[in-house]
């Protein structure tokens, strides 16, 4: 079942993204995605090694939506910044303490810090970003703290 669920998720993005209908296009796209399908679980039984997302589904789709949030009121604030007379940036690189448990987690808030408009994540180290932030301010270490709450909130438990 999880086989033909893959290939008709593989050929629905495959028509959405070509945007062509045609018989021999459309034909062409499903082999494609068959065929597709059909190597992945090939090399399944060769190699063995599954990808595991230790992720509850539910909190994570609330998550997506609350990021999307985020972005949004992030993008306000950096283009009052941009569009104000004087520019009053206070740069600044600071350390970002992560609790998540795996690393497809500590990928999402890194993301996620980058994501938002005015942050980047530098680089990682052990169990903390550097984060660069065009206009800091104090309650940005509230904010990181919480987002980082929130995406360890998505995980299973099961790392």
């Amino acid at each position: 079942m999880r086989t033909i669920l893959s290939a008709f998720a593989l050929f629905g993005l495959w028509l959405l993204m070509s945007g062509v209908y045609k018989p021999l296009v459309v034909g062409l796209g499903a082999a494609s995605a068959i065929f597709a399908v059909y190597m992945v679980r090939r090399m399944d039984r060769v190699d063995q090694d599954h990808l595991k997302i230790p992720l509850n589904p539910f909190y994570f789709i609330t998550y997506l939506f609350w990021l999307l949030w985020e972005v949004v009121k992030s993008n306000v604030t950096v283009t009052k910044l941009i569009l104000a007379p004087h520019l009053n940036l206070r740069q600044h690189i600071f350390r970002v303490p992560n609790t998540q448990k795996s690393e497809l987690a500590e990928v999402i808030f890194a993301n996620s810090i980058t994501l938002t408009p005015g942050t980047v994540t530098v680089e990682t180290e052990g169990d903390a970003f550097w984060v660069h932030a065009v206009s800091f301010d104090d309650s940005d270490h509230e904010a990181l703290a919480d987002m980082d709450r929130r995406v360890t909130s998505i995980e299973t438990g099961a790392a």
